[in-house]
């Protein structure tokens, strides 16, 4: 005789305190389910409308400059410490988690052109319209000390950029050439040039760190090898870049902001045609600066704006505006990958969240599981019309609109005169170019 006896775990319907919720058993079965997924499409919808609604991601304004800032620069050890340079020579260094100004330095006459910190974080250096490059202590000054910089270099020319080694006592500024400098020496190790026009930036790989890159106003963007000092591929291409950034994660891969409105994501190894155009900023896009994750970076343009893009995508998952933001002339992500910092014109720094409607400070374990619920169904249902549209839609600025509709009718209007062209010619005369190709002249080795 064969009897069955029922076995149950207690630990599947038993509480571990009396605080916790009652354990429901629950059958997966799908026939038992046939309205799981309609349940799931109603639960995605509310998900995406409520991201929406929760989106606040302007956090703060630091401000204090009496004038225009025009670099931003990370404390390498320091979540919460920031530095700013000024179109009137003043450098100041800010506290985020108090929101305020904890030092200010009168560091040059006329622009902060660049500001890096060291390695360390112990020091940080600057260059400026009068020709000078310039060391100063992370730390303020004594009682009844002065504050002067730990070192002045007097150069020959204006420099316009700076960048500082990931790991050694090594920097590089630009101007008319690229110069690398040891940090004990008052006169370059080597010095770098390929053509005659002003290098505008300059910036250290962070994987593979004898490597460097430029860009300059001949439209090209040329990197450099430090073990050889010399040049190793210049690409050309139809209007000047900026800047460009290098992904913190992948050594080879770099991203370039451009005057034709776009950014181009490059492989060093295959310049000929960029790897993504990333293509949705309606003016010049003046800087560029990637997430610690490498998965995405931020961009600041012209236009009064800045966006987030996916390194993959061509199109921006997120645009950041107020009224009173001018032209945005630096950002910098943080070094957490949860904020988001831009100067512009008009003398303030915004910090920003990097994921719009994330919700600050500390969660319970039901919101996490509530959040990643949430996420998965959102990242299920993506491709359903409805909540594409709630996800995708941005309110914009008008300015910023009317360009969009102008841009896109141009467009439409240069694809329907390539069309023509191709249909009215002998076949083979006219070449097909791709949209990635377009935009790169020449590639020089």
């Amino acid at each position: 005789m064969k009897v069955k006896m029922l076995s149950r775990n207690p630990d599947n319907y038993v509480r571990e305190t009396k605080l916790d919720l009652q354990r429901v058993p629950r059958n997966y079965d799908p026939t038992l389910h046939p309205f799981e997924v309609p349940r799931e499409y109603v639960r995605a919808l509310n998900a995406t409308k409520l991201e929406r609604v929760f989106a606040k991601p302007f956090l703060a304004s630091l401000d204090g400059h009496r004038d225009g800032v025009n670099c931003l620069a990370k404390h390498p050890k320091s979540l919460g410490t920031v530095l700013s340079g000024a179109c009137d020579g003043e450098v100041r260094i800010w506290n985020l988690t108090k929101r305020n100004c904890i030092r200010t330095i009168q560091a040059h006459e006329g622009f902060v052109r660049g500001i890096c910190t060291r390695f360390c974080g112990s020091s940080f250096f600057t260059v400026g319209d009068d020709k000078t490059v310039k060391q100063w202590k992370m730390e303020g000054p004594g009682i009844g000390e002065e504050e002067e910089p730990l070192h002045t270099i007097l150069g020959k020319t204006v420099y316009t950029g700076i960048d500082h080694h990931w790991k050694e006592g090594i920097f590089a500024t630009c101007g008319q050439q690229v110069d690398i400098w040891d940090e004990q020496k008052t006169s370059p190790i080597c010095s770098m040039t390929w053509g005659y026009d002003s290098i505008s930036s300059v910036k250290f790989n962070p994987i593979e760190t004898f490597l460097l890159g430029s860009c300059a106003s001949d439209r090209n963007i040329v990197l450099y090898d430090m073990r050889q000092a010399t040049p190793l591929k210049k690409v050309i291409l139809d209007m000047r870049t900026n800047t460009i950034c290098w992904n913190p994660m992948e050594a080879f891969i770099f991203t370039a902001a451009n005057e034709d409105y776009n950014l181009y994501t490059f492989d060093m190894r295959a310049l000929d045609t960029p790897v993504m155009v990333h293509m949705d900023h309606v003016s010049a896009v003046l800087d560029v600066d990637y997430s610690p994750t490498g998965k995405e970076f931020v961009s600041a343009s012209f236009d009064k704006s800045i966006r987030i893009f996916p390194v993959d995508k061509s199109r921006s998952r997120e645009v950041y505006h107020t009224k009173r933001m001018q032209h945005v002339i630096c950002v910098k992500w943080t070094s957490d990958s949860k904020y988001i910092m831009c100067g512009s014109d008009e003398m303030n720094i915004r910090l920003w969240k990097a994921n719009a409607s994330e919700k600050l400070g500390v969660l319970t374990s039901r919101e996490k599981a509530a959040k990643d619920y949430n996420e998965k169904l959102k990242e299920k249902f993506r491709y359903h019309p409805h909540i594409k549209r709630i996800a995708r839609h941005r309110h914009l600025p008008k300015p910023i609109y009317s360009q969009i509709q102008e841009q896109r009718v141009m467009k439409e209007a240069r694809r329907r005169k390539e069309v023509n062209r191709l249909k009215h010619s002998k076949p083979g005369s006219v070449p097909m170019v791709s949209e990635k190709k377009k935009h790169v002249v020449a590639v020089v080795k």
